[in-house]
Formats: C-alpha cells, structure tokens, sequence
C-alpha cells in the first residue's frame, strides 16, 4: 500500500535538513524511508527540469562511515523506483562522482556527513550541470512523494538492495590532474599523506605518486575521524608536527571525510589555512576573478591579485551563484570556501596543458597547484605563503551548543541601530580586541575592530555548532581571540 508524503512535512518530522552542503542529520533520523523520500524528491525535481527521465542513469557513491553502506542502498532503492539505473560509483570523492556525472551527463548524489561526528550523515546532491542550488533545494522541500510499501515500522527497508557494480571514478579524476601537471611536476619531494578515513586517501597518494613525489603514508584509519578543515584537531597538529620533524618531509596532504576539502601542512608540519590555500591556488592558476565567502582572508583583496572579489554567504551554492554572476565578464573564475574547498568555473591552461572546469568543491586541485608552484619558484610552503599580505584567520567552534541559543545569541548583538550594535560588541568583546568600527550581516555577525582584528559568529548549518571565524595580523592572536571569545559565549 502506497502513502503520499511531502518532503517539507519529512524535513520537519525527522529533523533532516538542507544546510550548506546538501541534507545532513542525526543517523537515527536518516532512515531509509527518509532517504528514499529525500531522493524521490530529489528525481521528481530533477524531471520538472527536464534532467531525469525513465530510464536515466544516476551517479551515486559514499564515504567511509558506518551508516552510509546503508543510506547508499535506500538511495539505490529510490532510483530504481522512479524508473532510473543506477550508476554505483563505490565509496569514492565527492568531486569524482561529481566529475564522472558532469561528463556523462546525469544526475549524482554523495552520501556524507563531510567532517561531522558518524553520529550523523547526509546526501549531497548534484544536477547534471553543477551542484543543486537554494532554488533547486527550495524546489526539492515542495515535492510531494508517493512512497511504495517496502519499509517495516521502524522506517527500514524490509528487503535491502544491492547497489550493483562498482565504476571507478577515481581514474578519470587522478588523470584529470597528472595529464595536467605532468608526470615531473613534484619530482624530488617527500611528501606525507594522512589518510585518517578520508574516502580519497587512496586515489590522493597515487596521483601524488605519479606526479613524481615519494610518497609516505600516515595515520590510515578503519574508524571514522571527524577531520575538520577549518578547526584542526590537536592530535591532528601534532601527528603534522612531529612527521614534518621526524621524517624530513616537504609537506603533508590530507582531505576532510569525503574529501571535497584540502588539508595542506607546510614544511614545518603547520596545517595551512584554507583560504590562504585559495587565494594561493588561484594566483598560481592565473585567474581573474574570484567568489569567497565572507569568512575567508581578507588578503584576497589586499593582494592585488585579481580583477574582481565577490564576497558571499557561507556555503558552495551561494559560491556558485557569485560565480555565475561573475563569467560574463571575465575569462577565468574560480570560487573558493574558508575550509579549502576549490571551484574551478572555467577551464585553465598551463605550458601546453588544459584544465577543464569543475564547478563543485575539490580538495585535490589546490593542493597540487600550490605545490607545483612552490616547486617551481625553488621555495617552500612557508616561503610561498610568505608572499601574501600578513592576515591570519583562525576558526574554532562550541560542539553541542543548540542552534536556537546561537540564534537568539546573535539577534540580541544585531537588535536596534547601526550604532546600538557597534556600542554592543564593543562593550561585549572591546576589552579583548578594541572598539567595534564596522560589522557585516551577510552570513552571521562579521564585526572589525580599530585595531585590525575580525570576529565572526555564525551557527553552524550542518550541526548543533557555534562557530567563530577570527582573523588578524599575527597568527598567535587570531587563534587566541577565537578561543577567547567562545569561553567568553560558554560561560556566560
């Protein structure tokens, strides 16, 4: 017996959401049939666009934590139903199945929670074009579903599926970037790759490997880490500090879970910021103009570098739509976020070689470039970042602290006059960083300082988190304002 069911009414019965990369949850709110639904919705929407027809192939693929084997059969299981094939790519990158549906021309979904805790995981979605945006996931929550009679009381498919057999993307996408760059371009550097439980670990240490480095590998995991990009663990730290140390290495590569964001650590072992890896890539490219959230380092304009920066909310669709904003006017652009993931919107071409677009979040492509060009100049990392002006971001977060209480935490910061919320923040924070001179409400509370210090705020969009982006001249302050600043928010 069949049911009819709306996705907004699943979206607020199960707590399963959009946030800024895709529908994300607790697992036990993920069930199947929520799964089911959320792709269902996902199709139908897909149709109305003329994207997915009966018969039409589906990419589909996952990362390396428990539920998503799973979530990825519920998944399966709706494509069939609405009349498509599935198109199973395994457990490999975000952007590989992102790439391999680009190229074939369908539809393809990722399950993953990214970075967060395996308590919970997600779906990220992308059209046969690029990634879903707000509108798409605005059209996705009006959906209205017919679910089939497959799943018992508890939500779970009754007579799980088999995806099917595996396609390896991973080799079209090692290739994209040894074609490009050359079997020589990291000739001559020992480069350490930590693998954790990232699902690119494997294909990462084999495109470094055919672009000449000696490779070493560190830190492989059977059980899932919650790496993130932009709030590096301690131990992380340490296991860079002391392999940078102890085995003479020219850098570290790593990636977040499904490995859509770069993790780069210099010759000293120090983890690089993602936005600085940003701006860094798109110099190294030639690019003209760039989208970034406005998280990332303000060095982006202080630089020079490029012809145009358009700064947005936080998040790889609101990237994208400043980026299509922007490729009427230039001949290259690129987008990229403050965790390090890289949007290459126009192909790029270097001695003889050309780059096609990629218009979803990549890890791997900033880090080689950055690479190869500090192997070109005859310098380090260090010494490449070096050349940029000194701003230092730094960003940290409260776990567990609920949505609601970050909300009303920032409505009362923002209530009243321009002049109300500057003589707020400056008494709230003044004796830690100055009087407040200017703030920002494009995503969250972005306030400046006289001194030249930057405090954001914003609750986080992919879990019950408190984040707090700061930003200034000497690293050492940027990061001891951000802890400063969430004890302050902790024990209020």
């Amino acid at each position: 017996m069949t049911r009819t069911v709306s996705i907004a009414a699943i979206m607020a019965d199960s707590g399963v959401a959009f946030g800024t990369s895709g529908a994300r949850g607790l697992v036990t709110a993920m069930t199947d049939e929520v799964c089911f639904a959320y792709v269902c919705g996902f199709l139908q929407h897909m149709g109305d666009i003329g994207q997915f027809t009966s018969g039409s192939a589906v990419a589909i693929a996952g990362d390396l934590r428990p539920s998503t084997p799973r979530i990825l059969t519920a998944c399966a299981a709706a494509i069939r139903y609405m009349g498509g094939q599935v198109a199973y790519c395994g457990f490999a990158p975000s952007p590989a199945v992102a790439a391999y549906g680009f190229a074939q021309g369908m539809a393809s979904l990722m399950v993953t929670g990214s970075h967060i805790p395996d308590d919970r995981n997600g779906i990220k979605f992308n059209r046969v074009d690029g990634e879903v945006l707000k509108p798409d996931e605005l059209a996705m929550r009006a959906q209205t579903v017919t679910l089939p009679d497959l799943f018992n009381a508890e939500g779970m498919l009754a007579l799980p599926e088999e995806c099917g057999p595996v396609i390896d993307v991973a080799v079209p996408y090692a290739a994209r970037y040894v074609d490009f760059f050359g079997a020589e371009a990291l000739r001559g550097l020992k480069l350490g790759i930590y693998e954790h439980s990232a699902v690119g670990r494997d294909v990462l240490a084999s495109i470094v490997g055919e672009l000449g480095a000696e490779v070493v590998r560190l830190g492989r995991s059977e059980k899932f880490i919650p790496v993130d990009t932009e709030a590096v663990r301690p131990e992380d730290q340490k296991l860079a500090f002391d392999s940078a140390r102890n085995l003479g290495l020219d850098a570290i590569l790593s990636t977040d879970g499904d490995s859509d964001r770069p993790l780069l650590a210099d010759e000293t072992g120090a983890w690089m910021r993602g936005d600085v890896l940003g701006i860094l890539c798109a110099r190294a490219l030639g690019i003209e103009a760039v989208a970034t959230p406005v998280s990332s380092n303000s060095a982006v304009e202080l630089s020079g570098t490029f012809a145009a920066v358009r700064r947005t909310r936080i998040g790889s669709p609101f990237v994208i739509e400043a980026i299509n904003a922007l490729l009427p006017d230039f001949v290259s652009v690129c987008g990229y976020e403050a965790n390090g993931g890289f949007l290459l919107a126009t192909p790029v071409q270097s001695e003889g070689a050309t780059l096609g677009a990629l218009p979803t979040r990549d890890a791997v492509l900033p880090m080689l470039a950055v690479l190869v060009t500090a192997r070109r100049q005859g310098v380090s990392l260090g010494a490449l970042q070096a050349q940029l002006p000194a701003r230092y971001t730094f960003s940290e977060r409260l776990q567990n602290y609920p949505t609601a209480e970050s909300q009303a935490l920032l409505a009362r910061l923002q209530d009243g006059t321009r002049e109300d919320v500057l003589k707020r923040t400056s008494a709230m924070f003044g004796e830690l960083v100055g009087r407040a001179t200017a703030f920002d409400t494009t995503d969250g509370l972005r306030i400046t300082f006289d001194g030249g210090d930057i405090i954001h705020l914003r609750p986080s969009g992919n879990a019950p988190e408190l984040r707090c982006y700061t930003e200034s001249s000497i690293p050492e302050r940027a990061a001891s304002v951000a802890g400063a600043v969430l004890e302050m928010i902790r024990t209020r």
